[in-house]
């Protein structure tokens, strides 16, 4: 069996582009839907958020939820060319509220959402669910190389979706975590983050080109069930198991989390710093897209795979002046790269942390 797990096809839906190639764009450009938003569902306080404006689902038995999956699942299935019909293809669904705000009117279980998209392709598996916290997007795509590397697979359909909704901005208000201007990731004015709308997927294969998933980790610091470890322990242990092969020269560009909460950036930044990749540059992606929640590990990964094919580091959307106590290189403006792999970084509530390492491998 052939274990290098390859990104073979991509989808993306946000309210910046409805492909992969238009958020990219959009990211690329420094383009952003975040908006100040008041009275959206409901809620008493201003946010800015990144939310789409056509709310539609595909059909009458789906909810927009429901529909951004299969929408962002039906854009990378048809660009890898498999049949997701085939016992020999697995789903992966992660999400973090999935369709909460139906909560008290139907069955808003995410084991639910995850049988209507397998259903929806006709795939006889049981649909596997990830939700953990913020990290799930990521946790769903180590998820899926572990699912690849025992054989019985050909490919794994990863997606990724997030809506929001009063319980969602009420619960991030009430912890005084949402911004109402735009969000400023490392940077010294930052004062919390922006939330944000997003469906996105990739099909892991058995390919000697392209992306490889190279390694994945997650690590539990167990800190608190809000704020990050100061020392950024567990993204930290996160960074060390998957470079503990890695060399450190190829590395084009880590892409963290990147919030613009005071906490988190600053556990990022002395999490990276340990693992003695400060001089590497680095750039978020919360300025433009918001924080995707459990689609944000995937999409996000898709976007830094393009930069890195691209030969570009994309700039961070609001950072100007750096509000870290370690000096790492964040990207202000576009430039250019020339490495082969790059390090993606999440990390979240509970002191849930992870990190994957991508690597480019032939053309085809």
């Amino acid at each position: 069996m052939n274990k290098r797990v390859a990104c073979i096809g991509y989808g993306a839906l946000t309210p910046v582009g409805n492909t992969p190639a238009e958020c990219y764009k959009a990211a690329d450009e420094g383009r952003s839907a975040l908006t100040l938003h008041t009275g959206t569902f409901g809620c008493a306080n201003p946010f800015v958020a990144s939310l789409f404006e056509d709310r539609s689902a595909i059909a009458d038995d789906y909810t927009f939820f429901d529909s951004l999956i299969i929408r962002a699942a039906s854009q990378a299935i048809e660009s890898a060319g498999i049949d997701p019909a085939s016992g020999r293809v697995a789903f992966v669904l992660s999400t973090i509220k999935g369709n909460i705000e139906f909560i008290g009117k139907q069955d808003i279980s995410l084991p639910a959402s995850a049988a209507r998209m397998a259903r929806y392709f006709n795939n006889p598996n049981p649909a596997i669910v990830v939700s953990n916290a913020c990290i799930s997007g990521l946790a769903a795509l180590v998820q899926g190389r572990r699912t690849m590397l025992t054989g019985k697979y050909d490919y794994v359909v990863v997606v990724g979706a997030e809506v929001q909704s009063h319980f969602i901005v009420s619960g991030f208000q009430s912890l005084k975590a949402l911004s109402e201007r735009p969000c400023k990731p490392f940077d010294a004015g930052r004062d919390g983050l922006n939330l944000g709308e997003a469906a996105a997927a990739i099909v892991l294969g058995n390919s000697a080109y392209g992306w490889e998933l190279a390694d994945g980790a997650i690590r539990n610091d167990a800190n608190h069930i809000s704020g990050p470890s100061r020392s950024g322990e567990g993204s930290y242990n996160a960074l060390r198991y998957i470079l503990r092969e890695a060399e450190i020269d190829d590395i084009s560009f880590i892409n963290p989390h990147g919030t613009a909460t005071i906490y988190n950036d600053e556990m990022e930044a002395i999490a990276i710093d340990r693992a003695g990749l400060a001089n590497v540059p680095l750039f978020g992606l919360k300025g433009c897209f918001g924080h995707t929640m459990g689609a944000a590990g995937i999409l996000e990964s898709i976007i830094s795979m393009m930069a890195c094919d691209n030969k570009t580091i994309l700039p961070t959307k609001g950072f100007e002046n750096l509000g870290v106590s370690v000096p790492v290189q964040v990207s202000a403006a576009k430039r250019s790269c020339t490495g082969l792999s790059f390090v993606k970084l999440l990390s979240g509530f509970g002191g849930v942390n992870g990190a994957l390492l991508f690597k480019k491998g032939g053309q085809a």
